[in-house]
């Protein structure tokens, strides 16, 4: 006697065609592709941000093209490490756009899930898109620091896109559901809220100061960085105070609350160690003079705080 065959996953959506899912033997990579767009979107702060403290800028002169009827920089005697900079950061666009490609048919074509949760794919490389626009107007108008300012704004969303996203992917398509009390949900909202003036200030005191991206100019934004610096600072510490008493209330809840409130814990602890890194990045880059490494490791740092922060409050709840 034969045991019956395993289900198979229907490959044919019954209520708008006939025709097979030829995406199907390829939907097991989803999960992979997605996690590459999360890694790669915070890479690419990281290469944009070598532009920024190299002085790379203008390393290439024009966009879309390197130079005048050139795509590539060209070597000569004269040449400097620049425009290869400025052109490897290009590059990782350009890698980000294939990976946003992959997202689109994987997402899309979906036909197991609901029609909002295949609409997400359109956005990876939609973004991408719109910052390479962002990026060729930050060279034409020779750095403008409002358009540097939005590029790396846009970088910091499509950060928390993507790992929505990557989330969205491993859970179902039913109504959301808490995890815990409403204090739970309205301090995981308001963390999400905190997190905008942590970016956006931390934008600013790179601006304010001698990394802005231009070499002649010691600063972009007309702004008192000491000032500045004290209220990121400032935006950070009240972050983590909100944080600490989600950790604490999330450790109130019934010890048989379930794995849900396990791994809620577990993100919300992953944020805070990613919090207190960042801050001691910072605060030891304040007090050495803002060496361009620390400074570096600080800008992907904050791309890991959105990513972290994105995935501590999805986790505070759940779908059927």
């Amino acid at each position: 006697m034969t045991s019956p065959s395993p289900a198979v996953r229907p490959s044919v959506d019954p209520e708008t065609s006939e025709q097979p899912d030829r995406f199907a033997r390829f939907r097991p990579w989803t999960r992979g592709v997605l996690l590459a767009n999360v890694i790669g979107q915070i890479l690419i702060i990281g290469t944009g941000g070598a532009v920024r403290l190299t002085d790379s800028g203008l390393g290439c002169s024009t966009w879309p093209l390197c130079e005048p009827g050139q795509f590539t920089p060209q070597f000569h005697e004269a040449s400097s490490i620049h425009p290869y900079i400025e052109f490897g950061n290009r590059t990782i666009t350009g890698v980000l756009g294939v990976i946003g490609i992959m997202v689109l048919l994987l997402v899309w074509t979906d036909r197991d899930r609901t029609a909002r949760y295949r609409a997400l794919g359109v956005v990876p490389l939609v973004g991408v898109l719109a910052q390479a626009v962002i990026g060729g107007v930050v060279v034409l108008l020779d750095l403008h620091p409002g358009w540097v300012s939005l590029h790396f704004g846009a970088s910091a969303a499509l950060v928390w896109f993507s790992a929505y996203l990557l989330h969205r992917h491993g859970e179902g398509d039913g109504a959301p559901v808490p995890v815990g009390n409403r204090q739970v949900s309205t301090l995981g909202a308001l963390l999400g809220l905190l997190l905008v003036p942590v970016v956006t200030l931390g934008v600013l005191v790179t601006g304010a100061g001698p990394h802005s991206g231009d070499d002649e100019v010691g600063y972009r934004l007309a702004l008192d960085p000491l000032e500045v610096t004290r209220a990121h600072s400032g935006s950070v510490w009240l972050f983590a105070l909100v944080l600490v008493l989600l950790i604490v209330l999330l450790h109130r809840l019934p010890a048989g609350a379930g794995a849900a409130v396990v791994l809620a814990r577990r993100a919300a602890w992953l944020l805070l160690g990613v919090t207190l890194a960042q801050g001691l990045i910072g605060y030891v880059q304040y007090f050495t003079g803002l060496p361009e490494l620390l400074v570096g490791l600080h800008m992907v740092g904050a791309g890991t705080l959105v990513w972290a922060t994105a995935h501590a409050i999805l986790r505070l709840r759940t779908r059927a």
